[in-house]
């Protein structure tokens, strides 16, 4: 029987590094894939339907949240983002990881949708660590800056329900981290019972 694959949803601060960890953990692996989100934005110049985004009007997308076909939305500078269902559905049947990389509210939403979804939460070392990572970046003014390390504090407060916290003081060892899940989850004894039962 085809192995199902998991979805593991990764959420952090901006500046945590996720992106980096993430990537690092799966660019050798090939039983993982990305969720491809559906948006209410016009395609930019290079963009490719179902490659990057799935592009959709506003009625289509409204839609899309009557029918549940969407397993968290939200909006972000005018447009309406969200995780189509039926896309992630797809290549979990297909044996493949998906991994989501969204906020934590849309985590929660997700995690309430599918409560079998291992949710992993990377943080920096320390909130002086955060504001100066914010600060090599060289992006943002001192005002937006505070404004992210605000927001960071509230999403540690509500992050009571992710199953992992990776702390990114290292992004090789990290992302070593966030493999390991990958790969526990996989051996989780509930994966393998038909092989104890046709014993």
């Amino acid at each position: 029987m085809e192995k199902k694959g998991k979805l593991f949803v990764i959420s952090g601060p901006s500046g945590a590094g996720k992106s980096t960890v993430v990537f690092k953990a799966v660019e050798n692996r090939s039983d993982v894939c990305f969720s491809i989100s559906v948006t209410t934005r016009k395609p930019r110049p290079g963009e490719v339907d179902g490659k990057e985004y799935f592009f959709v009007d506003l009625d289509r997308f409204k839609e899309m949240v009557e029918h549940d076909e969407l397993l968290e939305h939200a909006e972000y500078v005018a447009n309406s983002y969200g995780t189509p269902r039926a896309y992630v559905q797809e290549q979990l049947d297909a044996g493949k990881n998906v991994l989501l990389d969204i906020e934590v509210q849309g985590a929660r939403q997700v995690h309430e949708k599918m409560p079998e979804a291992v949710m992993i939460f990377i943080v920096p070392p320390s909130m002086e660590v955060l504001k100066q990572r914010l600060e090599n970046r060289g992006t943002d003014t001192a005002r937006a800056i505070e404004a992210r390390l605000i927001r960071a504090k509230q999403e540690y407060a509500e992050a009571d329900f992710y199953d992992y916290i990776i702390v990114n003081d290292d992004a090789g060892k990290a992302a070593k981290e966030f493999e390991a899940i990958i790969t526990a989850e996989s051996c989780r004894a509930a994966e393998h019972m038909d092989i104890l039962k046709n014993a």
